[in-house]
């Protein structure tokens, strides 16, 4: 079924986007992957599973109310389980191509005259000696696991690299029965006070995570990084370091904190896959927009942590932008500006760049990584590996990609991409992709049959 706006992305951006646009006037079919709408952020557990306070797990539960309240009761049409691989720009429009439900084998098209992208974002997650053990998750997975499933990853955890997101992490582990031995940041307090005045708005959210840290007694090592996770069929520990004012372990401060668990994460990075492939510029790792929440290509706007990543708030500010512009531009009127949402865009921006500088990961991490550490886990390519590479001449991503295949596997460099890059000792680059998530040969196939008989 045709439709004039197609946002791809349930998540916040995706969502303020729809109900703006749809409130327009305009037809809006919305898109996502999971089998319910919400992102990562508003993550639901399955109904099946009677969650009988499911608000107890998540942050802004109100907002996530008046979005889904606001979604019944519209004309958004929504597709869920629709994973988008690729968008298609046609003569009239755009076509969304997606694969159908968890096999992930039915193709499914959307046309749309325009196109918002809502992709959010993935984590980092640094490698280091023992980070392939069973026990070892990223803190977006261990977030995943009890907001999606109610479960626990284990008994006893610790949550460890940098980033706002460690905060959450930590206090829902811990107030879902978890002894979190320790939450163990890289940055040190002083990052966070020389952004003081951007970050001033985010005192009331961060005395909140603290307490709850302390009623839960949660000890907290900053300025540490995990060095090493131990065990051999499964974790069993995790030695941990300070670090000096370089960023490099300080000999002697190793200590060793007994757990089942540990949830590692170092921010986040933009989806962008299926932007590039449209041709919009990419600034850095995240996607070009005007103040309208337009791409350079026409018909193709982006909101959300695919422009930067900001959270959920920033999220939201910037897909009821771009729903607006999208549906005016689509109307043929003029954008009827929203300036509460352009302030909130202003200061939120201004907060995440800030809380952007803080959480750097440690200047010198690459040094802690053994030779014999995986660093492409999914050809099982180790740090030893991508060393020689470099003696061999190589130094970018793509050369030693070639050379070792890190980064050729099924997710295609999204993981190892920066791991990649920090050994090589070169910028990482956003990689450039024909498609965003695997496809099955008999799609493609089915996509133009003339010419594979060519």
């Amino acid at each position: 079924m045709p439709t004039d706006l197609a946002v791809i992305g349930a998540g916040p951006a995706g969502l303020a986007a729809a109900l703006a646009a749809s409130a327009r006037g305009v037809r809006v079919t919305l898109v996502d992957a999971a089998a319910q709408t919400g992102g990562q952020f508003y993550r639901q557990p399955a109904a099946g599973l009677g969650a009988g306070r499911p608000e107890a797990l998540h942050h802004r539960w109100r907002t996530w109310e008046r979005l889904r309240d606001g979604l019944a009761a519209g004309a958004v049409r929504v597709l869920t389980d629709h994973h988008v691989w690729s968008v298609e720009r046609t003569p009239d429009g755009f076509t969304v191509h997606a694969l159908l439900g968890p096999e992930q084998e039915e193709p499914a098209e959307v046309p749309a005259r325009a196109v918002l992208l809502a992709t959010g974002g993935y984590e980092q997650v640094l490698p280091f000696p023992g980070w392939t053990l069973p026990g070892v998750v990223t803190a977006g997975g261990a977030q995943a696991m009890l907001k999606g499933g109610l479960v626990v990853p284990g008994r006893r955890a610790v949550v460890a690299g940098t980033g706002p997101l460690l905060l959450p992490v930590a206090t829902g582990l811990a107030a879902a029965g978890v002894e979190v031995a320790a939450l163990v940041e890289s940055a040190g307090p002083g990052r966070l006070a020389r952004h003081g005045r951007a970050l001033a708005g985010k005192l009331p959210e961060g005395a909140g995570y603290a307490a709850r840290l302390l009623r839960h007694r949660v000890p907290v090592l900053t300025r540490h990084t995990a060095v090493r996770a131990h065990g051999d069929d499964r974790l069993t520990g995790v030695t941990v370091a300070a670090l000096d004012a370089d960023g490099r372990v300080r000999p002697g401060t190793e200590r060793h904190l007994p757990c089942d668990t540990l949830a590692a994460g170092h921010g986040m990075l933009p989806h962008t896959d299926l932007a590039e492939s449209l041709g919009c510029h990419v600034d850095g790792f995240a996607v070009a927009v005007d103040t309208e929440q337009r791409t350079d290509v026409p018909g193709v706007w982006a909101a959300g942590e695919a422009t930067g990543i900001g959270g959920a708030a920033l999220a939201l500010a910037e897909g009821h932008i771009a729903g607006r512009s999208a549906a005016a531009h689509l109307r043929g009127t003029v954008p009827d500006p929203a300036p509460a949402a352009l302030t909130s865009r202003t200061r939120l921006r201004r907060c995440a760049a800030a809380l952007d500088a803080a959480y750097t990961p440690p200047a010198h991490w690459a040094e802690q990584i053994t030779d014999d550490t995986v660093i492409c886990r999914c050809e099982e390519v180790t740090a030893g590996a991508v060393r020689e590479a470099l003696h061999l001449g190589a130094g970018d991503e793509r050369t030693v990609k070639l050379l070792t295949r890190a980064g050729m596997g099924w997710c295609q460099g999204r993981m190892c991409g920066t791991a990649v890059a920090g050994l090589a000792g070169c910028a990482p680059t956003p990689a450039k992709r024909p498609f965003a998530r695997p496809v099955p040969l008999g799609v493609l196939a089915r996509q133009h049959p003339q010419e594979g008989l060519s």
